[in-house]
């Protein structure tokens, strides 16, 4: 049995493809390091296979799921776990400092939905949340993304905020045909422990982001070009601030490090005496 609605339609709207297999679910949890009395963040419940399987480990588990359709069946299938906590609703509009409980440590395991799975991460990436670690099911292309180093094709903002928080690494990969219905791409569970302590720490943190979001908002232009159309500077001036942090004129953003970006950052933020709106 499914224990889907009768005549449940699929939406890809939604992105929405279900894990059933049991053994690859508790391998997810697994892989996750989800201990009992852990709080657990769930991203896409779906039809409540990947929040029992965290459940049964004892886990705390607030489950968020957007289709309204499948509440009925996340209540019916979990109504016996009282530790469980469904919400209604689309993660990108949620408090998400609410659901992880206000500063308590918190785990985030997901099959992300694929058409969100970039503004899901960047939001979990940027925000000051209580995460210990990142556990997610993700599309290849995107878990090159998440992998990538400077100098590569895929090296991005996401890479960049990825290597900041944490230390990403692929747990296994998923063939397609475990997925109903099967996508047209494999996929890549994705463990990522957060810092305790971030090895590299900019004065101010949404100044960095900003830095980091502008030097690849035009990824032919080089990195001064990028820096003088997003902070309002002459090239001369932003040629002069990359001198400072060790960059050549030429460099683009895909080849600048973590370590780079950070004291990019904090020169601007001397200098200029800027102010994020995160500060």
């Amino acid at each position: 049995m499914s224990g889907l609605p009768p005549r449940f339609e699929y939406k890809i709207s939604l992105g929405q493809n279900f894990l059933f297999d049991e053994g690859l679910l508790n391998r997810l949890v697994e892989a996750s390091g989800v201990r009992e009395g852990d709080r657990v963040l769930e991203i896409g419940a779906g039809r409540g296979d990947l929040t029992l399987a965290l459940a049964s480990r004892g886990a705390l588990v607030t489950a968020v799921e957007i289709d309204e359709r499948l509440i009925p069946v996340l209540n019916e299938r979990l109504r016996d776990m009282s530790n469980v906590d469904i919400v209604a609703g689309d993660i990108m509009a949620l408090d998400m400092k609410a659901l992880m409980g206000h500063g308590e440590p918190c785990q985030v395991v997901a099959n992300l939905p694929y058409y969100l799975t970039t503004p899901i991460l960047l939001r979990l990436l940027k925000g000051n949340l209580p995460i210990e670690s990142l556990n997610v099911m993700v599309q290849r292309e995107a878990a090159e993304r998440l992998l990538a180093g400077p100098g590569s094709r895929d090296y991005g903002p996401l890479a960049v905020l990825a290597a900041y928080r944490g230390k990403p690494d692929v747990a296994f990969e998923v063939p397609a045909h475990y997925f109903t219905p099967p996508p047209k791409v494999d996929s890549v569970f994705i463990a990522m422990p957060f810092y305790e302590i971030k090895p590299n720490i900019p004065h101010d943190e949404g100044l960095f982001f900003r830095v980091v979001q502008s030097a690849f908002a035009m990824r032919r232009k080089t990195l001064a070009n990028n820096l003088a159309a997003a902070f309002s500077l002459s090239r001369t001036l932003a040629v002069e601030y990359l001198d400072r942090a060790g960059l050549p004129e030429s460099i683009r953003g895909e080849r600048t490090t973590l370590e780079e970006y950070v004291a990019l950052a904090d020169i601007l933020a001397e200098t200029l005496g800027l102010e994020s709106p995160l500060s």
